[in-house]
C-alpha cells in the first residue's frame, strides 16, 4: 500500500495515499474501534453546510483566501451531492465534543479541495484542515449546531410523515363513521362507540403530536455557531456570528437565527432534550395506538376481528395461511429503540460541566437515528397497513348489540341500582336485556324502541 506521511503535534503518520482524510482521523480509527456505526448521513450533511457556510463567510469578510475558499466550497457541494461519503469513518463512540469527527469533515473537505487547486493530497500548505476549513471555527460549536441542523432537517421529515398518518386515519374515521361496535374500557365491553369515532382519535393525537413536535423544532433553529471554543467568539470577525445564520439559512431554506446567548447555546442540549421527549412521547402513543389495531384485528375467528389489516407476508414457518400484524410490530419495535435513544440523550445531555457537554456525539446519533427510524415506521405503517384497513360492520354491530354496557342508558330513566340488576340478570340468564325489561314490566315495547338506539348512544342526549 502506498502511504503518504503526515505530521500532527503528536508525531507523524503514515496515511494511505489516496485516503480522503488524514492524520487525526486515522488515530480516531485506531482508538475507537468501537461499534462499527458512522455518522448519520444527515449529521455529515449538516456539518459540511457548516464548512461551506463559513468558508464563504470568510471569503466575504476577506479573511479567506477566495480561490482556497472557491475550492473548500466545491469541496462541500461534492460531498453534499453523494461523492467521498466512505471518507467519514470515525466512530460514533469516539472523543468528546466530537473533536474526531470534526477533523473527519476538515480534511476530506481539504484533501479534496487540495486536489482541486492542483495539488496532492496531504500537501496541506495549500488547504489546510484547522487553519481553512475550520477557520473561525471550534468543535465546541460546530457540533451543537450540526445536531441542531441535522435535528431541523429530519424533523421536517417526520412532521411530514405524521401528516400523512393523520389523514390516513382522518379518511377512515370517515370511512367508518356509521360502524357501530361496542366500545371497551379496562378491557370490559363499555357503551356504543362507531368504529369512525375511533379512528378519529388517533388522527387527533396525531395531529396534536404533530404540531408539538412543529413548536420543538423551532428551538432547534437557534444556532450558536460563532461561539467558537467557549462562548466568547474567539478567532471570529465581528459579523460572523450574523453572516454565519443568513448563509446557512440561504443553503438550507430554513430560517434559522442567532442563539439569544452563545454560552448557553454550547453549554446546554436543552433543544435536543426537548426534541427527543416529545418524539419520546409520540412514540408512546404509536404504541398504544398499534397495539390497538393488533387487538382490533386479533382472530380471525377467535379474537375480536373487528378489522381486517392487509395480508403482507405469510405469518408462520409452521401454521399454514396465518398473517399477521407485521407493521404494527414493527412499529411497536422503533418505538422500543427510541425511547432507549432519549434515555441515551437525556442522561448524555445532563454530564455536560461548564462551557461543554462533551457528550455531544452520541447525542447526534441516537437523536437523529430516533428521527429517521420513526419517520420510516410511520410511513410503512401509513402506506402499508392505514390505507388498506377494512372494517367487519356485522361482526363489530353484533358486539355492541350484545354488550352488557347498554343497560347504562337506563341510568337516567330506571336509576343505576335497577339497572345494574338487569345486567346482572341478563349475565346469568341468557336472556335478552330488553325480555329482561319487559318481563320486570319496567318499559313497554315502544319506550325501548326509542331508548336501545344504538345510533343515539354515541352522541350526546
Amino acid at each position: 500500500m502506498q502511504t503518504r506521511l503526515e505530521k500532527d503535534s503528536l508525531g507523524e503518520r503514515a496515511i494511505p495515499a489516496d485516503a480522503y482524510y488524514g492524520i487525526q482521523t486515522d488515530r480516531a480509527v485506531e482508538n475507537f474501534p468501537i461499534s462499527g456505526l458512522k455518522p448519520k448521513p444527515c449529521y455529515i450533511d449538516a456539518t459540511v453546510h457548516i464548512k461551506k457556510a463559513a468558508a464563504k463567510v470568510n471569503r466575504d469578510l476577506k479573511k479567506l483566501d477566495a480561490a482556497i475558499a472557491d475550492a473548500i466550497v466545491t469541496a462541500c457541494d461534492e460531498i453534499l451531492n453523494g461523492k467521498l461519503r466512505d471518507w467519514f469513518v470515525v466512530d460514533v463512540y469516539q472523543a468528546g465534543a466530537g473533536t474526531s469527527h470534526n477533523m473527519n469533515a476538515n480534511e476530506v473537505i481539504a484533501n479534496r479541495a487540495i486536489e482541486l487547486l492542483g495539488g496532492n493530497k496531504g500537501n496541506y500548505s495549500i488547504v489546510h484542515p484547522n487553519d481553512h476549513v475550520n477557520m473561525a471555527q471550534s468543535t465546541n460549536d460546530v457540533c451543537p449546531t450540526a445536531i441542531r441542523i441535522g435535528s431541523v432537517i429530519l424533523g421536517q421529515t417526520l412532521v411530514s410523515s405524521l401528516g400523512n398518518l393523520e389523514r390516513a386515519f382522518s379518511d377512515k374515521s370517515g370511512e367508518f363513521k356509521n360502524i357501530l361496535k361496542s366500545g371497551r374500557t379496562h378491557m370490559q365491553d363499555a357503551v356504543p362507540i362507531t368504529l369512525g369515532q375511533e379512528f378519529g382519535a388517533y388522527a387527533c393525537c396525531i395531529r396534536k403530536h404533530r404540531e408539538n413536535i412543529g413548536v420543538v423544532l423551532d428551538s432547534n433553529k437557534e444556532l450558536g455557531i460563532g461561539g467558537s471554543a467557549v462562548g466568547t467568539g474567539l478567532n471570529t470577525h465581528p459579523q460572523y456570528r450574523a453572516m454565519m445564520v443568513q448563509e446557512l439559512s440561504a443553503q438550507l431554506a430554513i430560517e434559522f437565527r442567532k442563539a439569544d446567548d452563545y454560552f448557553e447555546a454550547m453549554q446546554s442540549l436543552r433543544p435536543s432534550v426537548d426534541l427527543s421527549g416529545s418524539i419520546r412521547s409520540l412514540a408512546q402513543d404509536l404504541i398504544r395506538i398499534a397495539n390497538d389495531l393488533r387487538l382490533l384485528s386479533s382472530g380471525p375467528k377467535t379474537g375480536l376481528a373487528e378489522i381486517r389489516l392487509p395480508s403482507l407476508q405469510p405469518g408462520s414457518s409452521i401454521m399454514p395461511g396465518k398473517v399477521n400484524p407485521v407493521a404494527a410490530e414493527m412499529v411497536n419495535m422503533v418505538c422500543f429503540q427510541v425511547f432507549g435513544c432519549d434515555t441515551t440523550i437525556l442522561t448524555a445531555a445532563q454530564a455536560g460541566q461548564l462551557e461543554l457537554n462533551v457528550m455531544m456525539p452520541v447525542v447526534a446519533y441516537n437523536l437523529l437515528h430516533a428521527i429517521e427510524i420513526l419517520s420510516n415506521a410511520i410511513d410503512v405503517l401509513t402506506a402499508r397497513c392505514i390505507v388498506g384497513i377494512k372494517a367487519d360492520a356485522a361482526r363489530c354491530l353484533s358486539y355492541a348489540e350484545a354488550s352488557m354496557s347498554i343497560v347504562t342508558v337506563l341510568n337516567p330513566h330506571l336509576g343505576y341500582a335497577v339497572a345494574a340488576e338487569i345486567a346482572k340478570e341478563y349475565l346469568a340468564s341468557g336472556k335478552s336485556i330488553r325480555q329482561i325489561i319487559l318481563e320486570r314490566g319496567l318499559m313497554n315495547e315502544e319506550e325501548l324502541g326509542k331508548l336501545f338506539d344504538l345510533q343515539k348512544m354515541t352522541e350526546p342526549q
